[in-house]
């Protein structure tokens, strides 16, 4: 059985990495492949071409996770709205049917719920040009693999960080950090939660459902997270004032749906992530 990522790059090599571990043949598609570990068949691809390579005939679970060169409107739907209909057109091609595609969103597609609640089951309503491609994405994926013998999940993230994304720390190391005057609601993952919840899907034994919050236990408010980072830096608190835009909108986001199926968090909170981020674990992959 062959586990295919479109896409590869640090989110991707590391849930590859946790494939592998399982024992699955792990391929990736990526641009310049030789940079992948040796435990991932790298194989170059553009996914914003529709001359894709051939997919292995026996991949059981296709990973769509890539990223926008930039942020702009066309460079995020050369990448997710093309990059989707492009893998699923390599598989009709093929006549390779995986058991599932688990395509990495993001919670861009709730918008701003000022400071309120979302789930799976809230109506989507992006605010931006990202949240409403990924969108987008997500429903041609669904339309598309609709009767077929393939079961389509989008796993909506919240804003990951980990090793060597460390945004948040290195605005608080540079002094350039400001707490909001008012609360802001952030929703995080760490980069190996996120890695870790995609092989979850991939693998466990029941059917995924079409749609998964990816956020850790806690959202918090920016000031309470940036107070912590500071804290664990040693460095003092940051001032209060005027921190622009609240970037992903202002929610909070629940991950129950997630952790009924029985997935377990590594890293439950900010609190331990951060901790760990700040103690130089891990490595991000290039």
């Amino acid at each position: 059985m062959t586990v295919l990522l479109a896409g590869c790059g640090d989110l991707g090599t590391e849930a590859g990495l946790r494939f592998a571990a399982l024992g699955q043949r792990v391929v990736g598609w990526r641009r310049s492949p030789a940079k992948l570990p040796a435990a991932i068949e790298g194989v170059a691809a553009d996914l914003g071409s529709t001359n894709l390579p051939a997919v292995p005939a026996d991949t059981t679970a296709v990973v769509i996770v890539v990223a926008a060169d930039a942020p702009t409107e066309e460079a995020y739907r050369a990448a997710y709205v093309r990059g989707v209909a492009n893998v699923l057109d390599a598989l009709e091609r093929d006549q390779v049917e995986p058991e599932r595609i688990i395509f990495v969103s993001s919670t861009a597609v709730y918008g701003d719920a000022g400071g309120g609640w979302v789930d799976e089951a809230t109506e989507p309503n992006p605010a931006g040009f990202s949240g409403r491609l990924l969108l987008e994405a997500e429903d041609l994926l669904h339309a598309r693999l609709a009767g077929t013998g393939t079961t389509a999940t989008a796993l909506r993230l919240g804003g990951i960080y980990g090793p060597g994304r460390t945004r948040l720390i290195d605005q608080v190391k540079s002094g350039s950090a400001v707490i909001p005057e008012d609360v802001r609601y952030t929703n995080r993952i760490h980069r190996d939660d996120a890695a870790a919840a995609i092989v979850h899907l991939a693998t466990m034994a029941d059917v995924p459902a079409p749609a998964y919050i990816g956020v850790d236990n806690e959202p918090a408010d920016l000031g309470t997270v940036l107070r912590f980072v500071a804290a664990e830096l040693g460095r003092p608190s940051p001032p209060v004032g005027d921190a622009g835009p609240a970037r992903g909108g202002n929610k909070r986001c629940r991950n129950e749906l997630l952790r009924s199926t029985g997935f377990a968090f590594t890293f439950p909170t900010f609190r331990e992530g951060y901790t760990d981020v700040v103690a130089g674990n891990g490595v991000r992959h290039p």
